[in-house]
């Protein structure tokens, strides 16, 4: 992986994460990893309707015009590989939850300057599913 892919990536999972933070959030895990790939945040929604709520979500960075939105890229088998890493992680936790939810952060650097913070561009969607 190049070095700016590496940069642009870690910029987009650290903004993704203030990000979740000022909604309140806590995050559990960062980058939580086993052999079948990675989850890049888990969270705790205090404040859902349904009550606290576990948040499985997946960070989508570009600094390009690729894709409209990031979360373009999100596939179905992505989603798909996301449930099957989040029930490996469950498993691991003692604590059960009542809601579980899918969500994606698309987060969008300028291409000429990625780290310029005034540029950057956060897009939340709750609730992604296939």
């Amino acid at each position: 992986m190049s070095n700016r892919r590496a940069h642009v990536g870690k910029l987009g999972e650290d903004i993704a994460a203030e990000f979740v933070g000022s909604l309140g959030w806590v995050v559990l895990e960062r980058n939580w990893r086993d052999r079948y790939g990675e989850l890049d945040l888990i969270a705790v929604d205090p404040q859902d309707r349904a009550g606290p709520t576990l948040v499985v979500v997946e960070v989508k960075t570009r600094a390009s015009r690729t894709f409209d939105d990031a979360v373009m890229a999100v596939t179905p088998d992505k989603l798909a590989r996301m449930r099957r890493l989040a029930r490996t992680w469950l498993t691991g936790q003692e604590r059960r939850w009542h809601q579980i939810r899918f969500d994606v952060i698309s987060v969008q650097l300028d291409g000429f300057t990625p780290d310029d913070a005034a540029a950057v561009r956060v897009r939340h969607h709750r609730g992604v599913h296939e």
